[in-house]
């Protein structure tokens, strides 16, 4: 973790090993599947069954899609009312002084996504499993099948509102200030496909895929030199930046990126080109 500002928002495998029965930390696996349809984005479907068949041993399961997201908005995994997060804290058993550590088996960004959640609401306590469950899993380490375990509830209550989500007027307004950087963190035959609506990107914005970010061998994020090398030549590291990508998901990963950097100004469009892209009134750049 050399050359990180903030490298306690990581753990490894080892530590988590160790502290696996420590009452104070909670474990979360918040992996969701999207699965691609013919005529639509993806449904999405919540990895209750594959956390079920094998999870870290006394994980929680976490419905990134229901149980930290308002089910009532339009767009799916929009940003949580303050009681309805705090709700969920408590029935994941959590209090203030938690250490809590999520974790996918999925891609890492849904993870990454819980992390940006609680950092939201005030919970600093919180950190991402480096190399998820693939690299623990690989290293045989504890786990177990079956249901969430069942768990006292918890005493959590929101710290703070950090005010880290942004709409697409504040997006629309950042549009041409070179003083902010707008970061689109999907794969580019997702925007460029059209796999949220209109192919192409918000404009003006710089592109620096999620999974750029990570060592595709062990799943791990870059090592600190070669995270802020990527992130400084797409010129994110001393601007404002506002991250989007289909959802607010994958943009959490260069998000929490850029705050173990040392950066402090980063928000997230939540509804990002599910959004945008569906609005014949807001412009796309597909050159």
């Amino acid at each position: 973790m050399t050359g990180f500002v903030h490298p306690e928002f990581l753990v490894e495998t080892d530590w988590l090993e160790q502290n696996l029965t420590n009452p104070d930390v909670v474990v979360l696996d918040c992996t969701v599947h999207l699965m691609v349809k013919p005529n639509a984005p993806y449904d999405v479907v919540p990895a209750r069954a594959d956390y079920e068949k094998g999870h870290i041993a006394g994980a929680r399961f976490c419905d990134v899609s229901r149980d930290v997201s308002d089910t009532t908005q339009k767009y799916a995994f929009m940003r949580p009312s303050a009681d309805g997060f705090a709700a969920a804290m408590r029935r994941f058993g959590m209090s203030n002084s938690t250490r809590v550590i999520t974790y996918s088996t999925a891609n890492p960004w849904w993870a990454t996504r819980v992390w940006w959640l609680l950092r939201e609401f005030g919970h600093d306590n919180a950190a991402v499993l480096n190399g998820g469950w693939q690299k623990w899993s690989r290293e045989s380490r504890p786990s177990e099948t079956g249901p969430s375990p069942a768990c006292a509830p918890g005493t959590f209550t929101v710290t703070a509102e950090r005010d880290l989500f942004v709409g697409k007027d504040a997006v629309r307004a950042a549009m041409g200030d070179t003083g902010i950087c707008t970061l689109n963190a999907l794969m580019p035959a997702q925007y460029a496909g059209g796999t949220y609506g209109r192919p192409g990107q918000i404009p003006g914005s710089v592109a620096l895929p999620a999974a750029h970010l990570l060592d595709p061998a062990t799943n791990c994020f870059l090592p600190a030199d070669r995270l802020r090398e990527k992130l400084g030549a797409v010129g994110a590291l001393h601007r404002p930046v506002i991250a989007y990508c289909g959802g607010g998901i994958a943009a959490s990963a260069d998000a929490l990126a850029l705050i173990m950097l040392g950066h402090e100004d980063v928000r997230i469009y939540d509804a990002s080109l599910s959004e945008w892209s569906k609005d014949a009134a807001l412009p796309m750049e597909t050159a």
